[in-house]
């Protein structure tokens, strides 16, 4: 008999410990998903409608995600551009022609047919031979910048720090050496190639073709040997703005990444547009146009 209680009262194994109070588990089938949608009698209300990409992107207020396919621009948008601008445009005053081109659409015909079409939003003014110590043309004519010395109307093309090309459209009368760096663009034609032509991937974001005067050159497929093409005629030309911008809308603050002379506000940019290129302050450097 104390054998028996000793069996009787003695601990259990410790397999019996663990599973002492262990619940019972329903077969496997039975168990319910978290995430197993629920059957319903009454209908799910209709999703509100989805902001089509077009007008996500042509209103400016989407997403700038880098590489976000919502932000991108359809390619299929043929613009409309009237009649080029004629010399008589450029061939006046530097600040002036400065303020007007921002809105103005730069247009590159390319030999297949293809039209690369860009919208100016921000350009910088240099004013010439004498008058301007941050100008390429401040100490005279150079097999570099004869193109500056006119006719007006043609683009003076030059690298920058040896690697990009920048683009500016020469203005004022003939000898003066005055010119308009073209700083960046909105794309509206030829964004697939322009795409290419930067080396980016399709689903990157529209900001990054054309922002910034080097980015705005390699996106149009421009280098150095447009140096003196006119832009008054096919293939490469500049028209007036679809709508005239408001003076209010353009703005007007000192130039960027320059040495000299780097109070003078001569940038002429868009106000509250997002391809406007990040404004750097200049140090020590001695450039532009």
């Amino acid at each position: 008999m104390k054998g028996l209680a000793r069996q009787v009262g003695s601990r259990p194994p410790s397999s019996a410990k663990h599973t002492r109070h262990r619940r019972a588990r329903p077969p496997a089938q039975a168990i319910p998903t978290r995430h197993a949608p629920r059957r319903s009698r009454f209908p799910a209300p209709p999703c509100p409608p989805r902001r089509s990409r077009r007008s996500l992107a042509s209103d400016g207020s989407g997403p700038e995600r880098r590489g976000c396919a919502c932000a991108s621009i359809p390619d299929t948008r043929a613009v409309r551009l009237g009649s080029p601008l004629r010399q008589s445009f450029f061939a006046r005053d530097v600040l002036t022609v400065a303020a007007e081109l921002v809105g103005c659409r730069l247009v590159h015909r390319l030999a297949s047919g293809e039209r690369l079409v860009l919208r100016l939003v921000e350009v910088e003014a240099y004013l010439g031979e004498g008058s301007d110590p941050a100008s390429h043309a401040h100490r005279g004519p150079t097999p570099r910048n004869r193109t500056m010395f006119g006719p007006a109307g043609r683009l003076y093309a030059y690298r920058s720090y040896g690697i990009h090309t920048c683009v500016n459209v020469v203005c004022g009368a003939r000898g003066t050496a005055a010119a308009v760096l073209l700083r960046a663009g909105e794309p509206l034609e030829g964004l697939a190639r322009m795409r290419r032509l930067r080396g980016l991937p399709d689903e990157a974001a529209p900001t990054l073709i054309a922002r910034g005067p080097g980015r705005l050159a390699q996106a149009l497929g421009l280098g150095l040997e447009h140096d003196g093409q006119s832009l008054l005629r096919s293939p490469l030309t500049l028209h007036p703005p679809a709508t005239r911008a408001s003076p209010a809308r353009v703005l007007r603050g000192p130039r960027v990444g320059i040495g000299r002379a780097v109070n003078r506000p001569h940038r002429f940019f868009e106000a509250d547009s997002r391809w406007v290129s990040p404004y750097r302050p200049g140090g020590g450097r001695t450039r532009k146009s």
